[in-house]
């Protein structure tokens, strides 16, 4: 790079350790642009700054590319349709895509993942860490209102976050904060900042106040979320209009909105069970947008020529095949391996996604992510191999197990694949799939058929960063803690706990790499999970509908769609 170094040490001046040591890694050149945008935004390095610190560096300035503004069909009706969320719309307590996709319409994050995994301010304005990455400061937007008059606060913020750090009210954010954020650990600095005091250093922290952690929408200080799903009470662009449970909802443009005014009157949503009626309105025109579809029974939506636009996200959106480590015969890792030895995964991608997914090697590190190690082989299918571990384990002619699942997307399809696949190596797997409220159940240990089965195929949907990968599915179970509360596997191993908190304390890309080389290595060896592909996420709408804005995770923003 040709560097201006006078103007890069201006630029330097009043930032903080972390973001400086982001500032140098892509100055030696050892980021990419598009690697320095994310962690310089992750670190709270504003956008001028980060344009200024690239020109200083030689290279163009532009940023990356946000929703495009639409041109006319202002003021439309946009009539969406997405899968049924599975139960009562608590912000607290959502735990499925449809329930989280309700949570975005009306409420907002302190921050915005977008779908270059870049972090945008929303209703933080900007945020910083301490040197070890142990606090982090946010400071909130002044001037926001919630639907109800009330002006946003610190105090809205702090009530928010302490609902959903405390395991005695078992909140699905205990997927994310678990073992690293508690109610004591979220303080209110003045009526407009708030600092996160974590249990051990988190360098990717921000993400985890970010769309990706769609729980955490800011909702009124003292409001009881129990009661969200009568109001829907937020800052976002739209407020409720109606909501009806296992049926739709319909939302009005926010006339009070603090940002720009959202460009529909109003949108309809309209929920489905099963991806075919959801499929069938969008092309005969009961609908304008379909939020994700899969591949498998979505074939005409991604024909040429087929009068839709398709949105394709890579992602690190997945299927999680856990085998219950504390259950024979899967106690054995010889056993768990040999299941995942049967699985052709290049072929299952042909057949199931079209090449619209990406390769799973039985950790959570996808491709899509920078940190992803990439010098650990691929597991393949062996056959052979899978029946000499099988026989190893005291098991030469096979054993029979239940695999439990859920009805949605591609799922069954995959799971019958895995049926057949263990047949090869004489293992009978009954298949029981279930309707996604049964499969989940309470969301908890003994009282899901997700969380407790001996085998379980759930859905994952996509995160920015993997530190919810890493510690919900398969650090040792802790309810003190918070630690390990979606392991349906009964994953513990120390070892893996001890590299998973290393992984996520650091904010060095190549401190990353090398320890997610260590992980990925480990979970191959004892293999509590099978990770077989990272599919692409995929939305449609009809050709007169403008702006939409998915995001990988599953949520559709629709505050600049037009139809005309």
């Amino acid at each position: 790079m040709d560097i201006d170094h006078g103007r890069l040490s201006r630029l330097r001046k009043g930032q903080g350790e972390i973001a400086n040591h982001v500032i140098d890694e892509y100055a030696a050149g050892r980021l990419s642009r598009r690697d320095f945008l994310r962690r310089g935004a992750l670190v709270g390095i504003s956008l001028p700054v980060l344009g200024a610190v690239i020109s200083a560096c030689g290279s163009s300035t532009s940023s990356p590319s946000s929703p495009s503004s639409p041109g006319g069909g202002v003021g439309a009706t946009i009539k969406v349709g997405i899968t049924t969320p599975a139960a009562a719309v608590n912000p607290v307590t959502v735990a499925d895509q449809g329930g989280q996709d309700m949570l975005g319409q009306t409420g907002e994050y302190l921050t915005f993942s977008n779908q270059h995994l870049t972090l945008q301010p929303v209703l933080a304005e900007s945020w910083s860490p301490n040197s070890t990455a142990d606090v982090w400061t946010f400071k909130i937007r002044q001037g926001v209102k919630f639907h109800n008059g009330q002006p946003l606060t610190a105090d809205d913020v702090v009530y928010t976050y302490k609902l959903s750090t405390n395991p005695k009210s078992a909140p699905a954010a205990l997927s994310a904060f678990g073992g690293g954020l508690t109610p004591d650990g979220v303080v209110k600095v003045d009526d407009f900042t708030v600092a996160f005091h974590l249990a051990a250093p988190n360098g990717n922290f921000p993400y985890l106040t970010s769309s990706d952690n769609y729980n955490m929408i800011i909702i009124p200080n003292n409001y009881d979320p129990a009661k969200w799903e009568s109001s829907f009470i937020g800052t976002g662009p739209f407020v409720m209009k109606s909501y009806t449970a296992k049926v739709g909802a319909s939302f009005a443009r926010n006339p009070q909105y603090w940002g720009t005014k959202a460009l529909p009157a109003a949108t309809e949503f309209t929920f489905y069970q099963t991806q075919p009626p959801g499929i069938l309105a969008l092309t005969s025109g009961s609908i304008d947008v379909l939020g994700q579809f899969s591949v498998a029974g979505g074939e005409q939506l991604l024909a040429p020529g087929a009068p839709y636009t398709v949105s394709r996200l890579k992602s690190a959106a997945h299927r999680e095949l856990s085998m219950r480590n504390d259950q024979a015969p899967f106690t054995d890792p010889r056993v768990r391996q040999a299941i995942a030895l049967t699985l052709d995964r290049p072929a299952i991608l042909a057949a199931l996604f079209k090449g619209f997914a990406d390769l799973g090697n039985d950790s959570p590190f996808a491709p899509v992510y920078p940190s992803t190690n990439r010098t650990v082989p691929q597991r393949a299918k062996d056959i052979a191999m899978a029946k000499s571990l099988l026989t190893a384990a005291g098991h030469p002619n096979g054993f029979t197990t239940e695999l439990v699942t859920e009805d949605i997307q591609e799922i069954p399809q995959f799971a019958q694949i895995v049926v057949e696949a263990a047949k090869s190596i004489g293992v009978t797997i009954k298949l029981n799939v279930e309707p996604q409220p049964k499969y989940y159940g309470k969301f908890t240990f003994g009282n899901s058929d997700w969380l407790d089965a001996t085998m379980s195929l759930v859905d994952y949907g996509h995160r920015s960063v993997p530190n919810v990968f890493l510690t919900a599915p398969l650090q040792t179970i802790d309810a003190k803690k918070g630690t390990g509360n979606w392991n349906a596997a009964h994953f513990k191993n120390a070892q893996y706990d001890k590299l998973s908190n290393q992984y996520i304390a650091t904010s060095d890309l190549h401190t990353q790499q090398q320890i997610a080389g260590q992980i990925q290595t480990l979970l191959l060896n004892e293999t509590p999970i099978i990770y077989a592909y990272f599919y692409n996420y995929l939305s449609a709408w009809a050709k007169n509908v403008n702006g939409p804005y998915p995001t990988a995770i599953g949520h559709i923003f629709l505050n600049k769609a037009t139809k005309t």
